[in-house]
């Protein structure tokens, strides 16, 4: 349904799926396909025909939000619009990414495209051609309560695009007209309806929790690597990966869990040294139970990405525009509970991702339970070896655990209670990339304490696949020995779970959200 080229991706309307998606938030330049721009021009000119009417509809001759029933003349009408555009530009905090932002953007193309907002060709043309040159717009990352739509931040994206503002070109942030300039871009002078089409929308959150979405899938892949090799560091069984225990419970993500479990661990010759004469009857529930805890995770973000993915080619600006009547309906299609929603259910997945990963860790470090030396260091005492990073990773996995409170649950009124209920979607999903980031870190200190693990069973070998991955790691960070200058072996261990270069290692076709 679209054509995705090494460095550019046509978005079709309505149509675009998920791994589209995610390759925007990884790099793509997209653009409209060629058959969209007729159903952008049928709706501008329905906006035209229902202005002639001269009666009073919402965001064209209207003030907005409690000030729906103030009637604005026809020569007002350009003023009207530039000044919801300034006037909602009200953002605070630190600008959001840039791969965000760009994911946003586009989000807010193909919901245009579909002809159901009003804009005008050359006001999607102006999106579009930001997107192509690089220019980003500098958006404050908080300041949205999810409803009406993400007022602040899209309003904030809509002001560059009439020369207000600032834009990233590259590494530089420049002011928005002198960026436009430079690419060779006019500010656009909005007509009727078009400020509120750009500024009302779910883009801005739809885009946060998208990326959220395609980074803890990563994660979930990480974690199932440094698994596999915190159980091949413990000597644990690959017994309850059994394919027949999963099938008597028929979760599709326990099953493929499991299996990727399996084929990690195959051909190891460290589980063939104790099939015979392992005197455990049972591992801890940090290995044991792997496929239960990871599966469960895969399957709510399989449920959140049908509902992003629904979302992100969908229209959720308001008044929306029906050329074939020649009408704009008010709803509430701006409202976020949808991503909201599916924002805190990846937002539980990724806290109990880093969960079992730091009990895997802790398990690790306690020779009762491992059967390894004291905190994996070959001289317990004068050395404090993986003592502390425990400790590191026990804190980020409390600080994910406080993140994960549902945001969707909140609700504050707004806009003199007009705007009475919300979703909170925007900083439900922001949270995120934090939260993935702390994971990140408890898998990398995995993968550092599951590699010194398997050391201490030399000459016995794991996998191809585990030891490929132990090599990689041992091309970053040598073993511990003595005491030495922890952070940087953190933080080239995070690094590589970041990059998903621990996944590529494996060369394992491992399950994803797709």
């Amino acid at each position: 349904m679209s054509h995705v080229e090494p460095s550019s991706l046509v978005l079709i309307p309505g149509a675009t799926p998920l791994a589209d998606w995610k390759a925007i938030y990884r790099g793509a330049t997209p653009r409209l396909a060629p058959d969209a721009w007729p159903a952008i021009a049928a709706s501008a000119a329905a906006v035209a025909r229902i202005l002639a009417k001269g009666e009073p509809v919402y965001g064209i001759n209207t003030g907005f939000g409690k000030l729906a029933s103030v009637r604005i003349g026809d020569a007002d009408l350009e003023t009207l619009q530039r000044n919801i555009v300034l006037s909602h530009s009200a953002g605070v905090g630190a600008p959001s990414p840039v791969p965000v932002i760009r994911l946003m953007m586009a989000l807010k193309l193909a919901s245009l495209a579909q002809g159901a907002s009003g804009v005008r060709v050359e006001t999607a043309r102006m999106l579009e051609a930001m997107l192509a040159q690089g220019l980003t717009p500098v958006v404050p990352c908080q300041g949205s309560v999810g409803a009406s739509g993400d007022l602040a931040p899209l309003s904030h994206m809509a002001a560059t695009m009439i020369g207000v503002g600032e834009i990233f070109v590259g590494g530089a942030r420049l002011p928005a007209a002198q960026a436009l300039a430079a690419a060779g871009l006019t500010p656009l002078t909005l007509g009727p309806k078009e400020g509120l089409a750009l500024l009302n929308g779910t883009q801005f959150s739809t885009a946060n929790a998208l990326a959220g979405l395609f980074e803890a899938e990563r994660l979930f892949q990480s974690a199932l690597v440094t698994g596999a090799l915190s159980t091949e560091a413990a000597k644990g069984s690959d017994t309850p990966f059994d394919p027949r225990i999963h099938a008597l419970r028929r979760h599709a993500g326990q099953i493929e869990t499991a299996a990727a479990l399996r084929a990690l661990m195959a051909g190891s010759a460290i589980r063939a040294s104790h099939l015979k004469a392992d005197e455990r009857v049972q591992d801890p529930y940090c290995l044991r139970c792997q496929p239960q805890v990871m599966g469960a995770a895969l399957d709510i973000l399989r449920q959140a990405a049908a509902t992003l993915e629904t979302e992100a080619n969908g229209v959720s600006d308001n008044p929306l525009i029906f050329p074939e009547a020649d009408e704009a309906l008010s709803g509430g299609n701006f409202h976020a509970e949808p991503v909201a929603f599916a924002a805190d259910i990846i937002a539980l997945a990724v806290c109990e991702i880093g969960s079992i990963a730091e009990r895997r860790v802790a398990m690790l470090v306690d020779p009762a339970l491992s059967g390894l030396p004291a905190f994996l260091t070959p001289k317990p005492g004068l050395n404090s070896g993986f003592m502390i990073p425990q400790v590191t990773a026990a804190a980020l996995v409390s600080e994910n655990k406080q993140k994960a409170y549902p945001a969707s649950v909140d609700s504050i009124p707004t806009s003199a209670n007009q705007e009475d209920h919300v979703s909170m979607a925007a900083h439900g999903a922001r949270r995120l990339l934090d939260m993935v980031e702390n994971a990140t870190a408890v898998l990398g200190i995995e993968l550092l304490a599951a590699a010194q693990g398997c050391d201490f069973h030399a000459p016995l070998t794991s996998s191809a696949a585990l030891e490929a991955v132990r090599a990689l790691a041992r091309g970053q960070v040598p073993p511990l020995a003595d005491d030495r200058h922890f952070h940087p072996d953190m933080e080239a261990a995070s690094a590589l779970i970041r990059s998903g270069a621990v996944i590529a290692a494996t060369a394992a076709d491992l399950p994803g959200i797709g």
